[in-house]
């Protein structure tokens, strides 16, 4: 950034100073951080609201849930969601439920499902987490989050139960829990047909294990949240088959630990739930690299569906595709059929081709070509690493890595060491950041000194990630990949100005 780009950007934070000093940051470093060539595109998500009050009162309901236990402090049980449920009317009850947990790929697996559903003509809403721009993101009605007004409503409605139960506990509800009911409560008073719910954390005492999912997806277990869920992948198996519910049908995605894969096959067994194993009974037939995304064809409960476009790329999201499927065909009885029957298949091509996955290598501008995605574990690290080989082809890649304390960061920057050719370490404004230096040191280990360089703020990462992009004119061949952390991406996808 240049002295008088500087200057600038002093002054918008300082005219700034009334409002939320981190989102001033970000909102000030999208207008000073350099012109951008060629088109931003992808999934749209809100930004602040333009009306001065409405954003004061959602503002308002913001800094009221900051002060309760934030998402990574918990205290692992039911006994406060379970009262709210109560006294809100048991919400939850009102409709089905399809559950999803696992370690990666619930949030882009929930949008596959809800638009398969929406293209069924059912009125569908979706809780996820974390959001990657707006809290407001968490709560989707009809395939879109739920507007900031009825988002300040449904506080206000659900605040004084929550008061209530409050008094009555030890602890307070946390952040999550009291999300976790605002978004139940807004589902039954929609009403929807279908929820799709994704869990915070686990899944045995999750609070969003308050709902009888009669469908329950399990992506790949890998570790990641080891202090609170479990050591090896076998344990966290165990928190996560707790969503899984007596009679429910199973959807469980190919495991990378036939041990994880057991546990939850135990559970379903113990339950009397019937379980769909990818690469049993559902899965991948083929897939090929096209423009935009990949075509596919996909077997499903009741049969083959072929040339399916998804607009999203890498094999993890063609896995997350054929889990989709088979969770709405578990959730509309597919494969309990004989003679076996399957989904209209334009309808299903229709809803695949309309996914987008925000923050989920997901391209944001051009010469050079910068992308997002919101890895944050080994896992999740690895797969980027190689959907950008497969997809993208970059002659030259350079990382920005904005990462949490308390994540497996040696494993990530080891899973992305082989595709960047140069890394430039940084930070977002969340508390929960890592120490720019500890990840520095950590690069350094893993990349080698002259491989590293290290930008405090984000949006400087940001500009000296494009600057080595461009480096000997290689504007058709070399690209920039923001991750590390969902909270760095949505900082850079403000930044890069999405959602404006």
């Amino acid at each position: 950034m240049s002295d008088d780009q500087y200057d600038e950007f002093e002054e918008i934070v300082g005219a700034e100073s009334d409002r939320d000093p981190d989102l001033a940051v970000i909102e000030a470093g999208s207008r000073t951080l350099r012109a951008q060539s060629g088109a931003p595109r992808g999934g749209e998500l809100p930004g602040r609201p333009a009306d001065p009050e409405l954003d004061r009162a959602l503002r308002e309901v913001e800094a009221e849930l900051a002060k309760r236990w934030p998402e990574t402090k918990l205290e692992p049980s039911l006994s406060r969601i379970r009262p709210l449920m109560d006294v809100l009317g048991e919400p939850q009850r009102s409709y089905p439920a399809i559950h999803i947990t696992g370690t990666n790929g619930k949030t882009t697996t929930g949008r596959m499902i809800e638009a398969l559903l929406g293209a069924f003509e059912l009125r569908t809403g979706r809780f996820s987490s974390p959001h990657v721009q707006s809290i407001t993101e968490r709560i989707s009605l009809d395939g879109e989050p739920i507007a900031a007004e009825r988002f300040v409503a449904t506080y206000e409605d659900v605040k004084p139960y929550v008061e209530l139960v409050d008094a009555q506990q030890p602890y307070r509800l946390s952040f999550f829990e009291v999300l976790t009911g605002m978004a139940y409560a807004a589902f039954a008073d929609a009403p929807v047909d279908v929820a799709v719910v994704e869990v915070g954390m686990g899944g045995t005492w999750d609070s969003t294990n308050v709902i009888d999912g009669q469908v329950a997806v399990l992506t790949p277990i890998a570790l990641d949240h080891t202090e609170k869920l479990g050591t090896t992948p076998e344990a966290i198996a165990v928190e996560k088959s707790g969503i899984i519910k007596p009679g429910a049908r199973v959807v469980l995605a190919q495991q990378p630990s036939i041990e994880a894969a057991g546990v939850v096959l135990r559970r379903a067994v113990e339950v009397d739930a019937t379980v769909a194993r990818e690469g049993m009974e559902f899965g991948v037939l083929s897939r090929e690299v096209a423009v935009g995304g990949q075509l596919l064809t996909l077997r499903g409960l009741g049969g083959e569906y072929p040339e399916v476009f998804l607009p999203l790329h890498g094999e993890h999201m063609a896995h997350n595709a054929a889990v989709a499927l088979a969770a709405v065909e578990a959730f509309f009885g597919v494969g309990d059929d004989r003679p076996a029957r399957t989904l209209d298949a334009e309808v299903v091509r229709a809803a695949f081709a309309s996914v987008t996955s925000p923050g989920r290598l997901e391209v944001v501008r051009s010469s050079p070509t910068v992308v997002l995605d919101a890895a944050h574990n080994p896992a999740g690290a690895q797969a980027t690493a190689a959907a950008i080989s497969e997809s993208f082809g970059f002659s030259r890649l350079i990382g920005v890595v904005g990462a949490s304390a308390g994540k497996d960061v040696r494993g990530l920057l080891e899973a992305f060491e082989p595709v960047f050719t140069e890394v430039v370490v940084t930070s977002n404004t969340s508390h929960r950041a890592m120490d720019v230096d500890e990840l520095a040191a950590l690069a350094v280990e893993v990349f080698g000194e002259e491989r590293v360089q290290v930008e405090p703020r984000l949006d400087d990462a940001l500009d000296e990630a494009i600057t080595l992009a461009e480096e000997e004119h290689e504007y058709g061949g070399a690209g920039v990949l923001v991750t590390g952390s969902v909270i760095t991406v949505g900082e850079a996808r403000l930044l890069l100005g999405k959602a404006r």
